[in-house]
């Protein structure tokens, strides 16, 4: 290498429609829950046993197809893009007649809190997430399913008003919001009306006691791809994270990873949203000064020698920058968008040899394009099955014109799991019993189930980076292991 310079280089309104507001839904959700599997369902059966004289084995999902209602036709199934045009509802907070309940049928009413409005990116996001769940109630589900979507403006307050809105009017479940502060606000309302909350935040800390995170935690995406590294002879780590809740959250669970493989960390660096901080960072996690000082110093010997060997390995450092290579196999950098395109060249630039220490992330690094950055190539991250977030992202655009963001499926499975507990025997069960069945259910982005803290556990596969795309190196699994209590 050359030697361096010590710094490196809206809201829209939809149209009113009986039949949207009906939300007529068909679903083909992998769903576990039948009573002949032995597991805790519905309150009804006790925790299961082992079989005599056998391990217990892991269930596989059953495929729950509904019958489409009278006069209505064949349902898509999941994999089958959507046709028609595209569905269209209200997002008002003025309460409105339900045709349902004029002909005498009780609604299945669903919150939907999101912001529709407010500051741009949040307001885009907020959008496709509804346009997803629509797309989930027209592909799945039952007449009687009503959606009530609200827009929370992207605060706490607005999260407040719209939750109370929609329990006024009779909302059994909650949808959403999207951001910690806003789950936060209306949690204690929701509990107080015994109302669960299936929310979007990756904030682990906001569950529990009926509040439900359907949401990729760092902690989990950290545990898949650090054991993945572990079982393939990596055993020293460094991290080098983001100075906040999420970057502590990633060394935590990377400390509890590493230390449960037998393996070990050799050096955790932070730094500050400030790209000086994380230069800083960077050049301490590769040791650049020592390494950097050996090379001189060495240097200085062989310039004392007069022979043709300390001639040659002269020859051979002139265009080296430090000398001794890094004691590291994997650096965890839980970085994402254009931060994660500006730290991580920094470790090359300060001579850590990417051939011989691998980078692994999180989901924050699921972009296509993220290739596009040539020191990212060949880097590891946990993320969705690619296979079953694929078709969805085609129907998606089928239906929509356009691509949706990473963080739309959740509003598609939760509006999913939504119609599919609702078409229970007996109404609709949003239990904490129905929500936590241990068989789980199988979305757009792979398996799911909530454990009894209110954190989503998912099947993730291990993703590699290349040029042009995203390769599964080690695929996301589908189905559970049984869970006894």
């Amino acid at each position: 290498m050359q030697a361096r310079q010590e710094s490196p280089p809206h809201q829209r309104r939809w149209c009113p429609s009986a039949a949207a507001l009906a939300c007529f839904v068909t679903l083909s959700l992998l769903v576990g829950g039948c009573a002949q599997d032995n597991l805790a369902l519905d309150g009804l059966l006790g925790p299961a046993a082992p079989p005599a004289q056998s391990p217990p084995q892991p269930t596989t999902p059953q495929v729950i197809t509904p019958a489409p209602p009278a006069a209505q036709p064949t349902p898509p199934q999941v994999n089958q893009p959507a046709t028609g045009p595209a569905p269209r509802i209200t997002v008002e907070q003025a309460p409105r007649l339900s045709p349902l309940a004029a002909a005498g049928i009780q609604p299945i009413k669903v919150g939907l809190l999101l912001p529709l409005s407010g500051s741009r990116p949040a307001a885009e996001l907020g959008q496709e997430m509804l346009d997803a769940a629509l797309l989930a109630l027209f592909d799945f589900g039952d007449e009687r399913l009503e959606l009530l979507p609200r827009d929370t403006r992207g605060t706490a307050a607005g999260a407040v008003a719209a939750a109370n809105d929609v329990l006024q009017q009779g909302a059994q479940l909650i949808l959403g919001p999207l951001f910690r502060t806003s789950v936060s606000a209306v949690a204690p309302i929701a509990r107080e009306r015994g109302v669960p909350v299936v929310a979007f935040s990756s904030d682990r800390s906001v569950a529990g006691d009926g509040i439900y995170l359907l949401s990729f935690t760092p902690e989990q995406e950290v545990r898949r791809v650090v054991e993945y590294a572990i079982a393939r002879g990596m055993f020293r780590f460094a991290v080098l994270a983001p100075d906040n809740a999420y970057g502590q959250a990633v060394v935590d669970e990377t400390r509890q990873v590493v230390f449960e493989g037998g393996a070990e960390i050799v050096d955790i660096r932070r730094y500050a949203a400030a790209t000086d901080t994380a230069d800083a960072a960077a050049r301490g996690l590769a040791r650049y000064e020592e390494r950097r000082q050996a090379l001189l110093e060495r240097r200085q010997e062989l310039e004392l020698l007069d022979d043709e060997a300390a001639k040659r390995e002269l020859r051979f450092l002139e265009n080296r920058d430090t000398l001794g290579e890094l004691d590291i196999d994997a650096v965890v950098l839980p970085e994402g968008g254009a931060q994660l395109r500006a730290v991580a060249p920094l470790l090359p630039y300060y001579d850590v040899d990417l051939r011989r220490t691998r980078l692994i992330g999180t989901g924050r690094w699921d972009d296509p394009s993220i290739g596009k950055e040539p020191t990212m190539i060949g880097a590891w991250f946990a993320g969705a099955d690619r296979a079953a977030s694929g078709q969805f992202r085609q129907r998606f655009a089928t239906r929509y014109g356009r691509l949706p963001q990473r963080l739309t499926s959740l509003a598609h499975d939760a509006a999913a799991l939504a119609a599919v507990l609702g078409r229970r025997e007996g109404g609709p069960d949003y239990t904490a019993t129905a929500l936590t069945d241990p068989v789980g259910y199988a979305g757009v982005d792979g398996i799911f189930r909530f454990r009894d803290d209110g954190t989503a556990e998912r099947g993730l596969a291990v993703l590699e980076i290349k040029r042009d795309t995203l390769v599964t190196i080690d695929p996301a699994p589908n189905r559970f292991e049984r869970r006894f209590y």
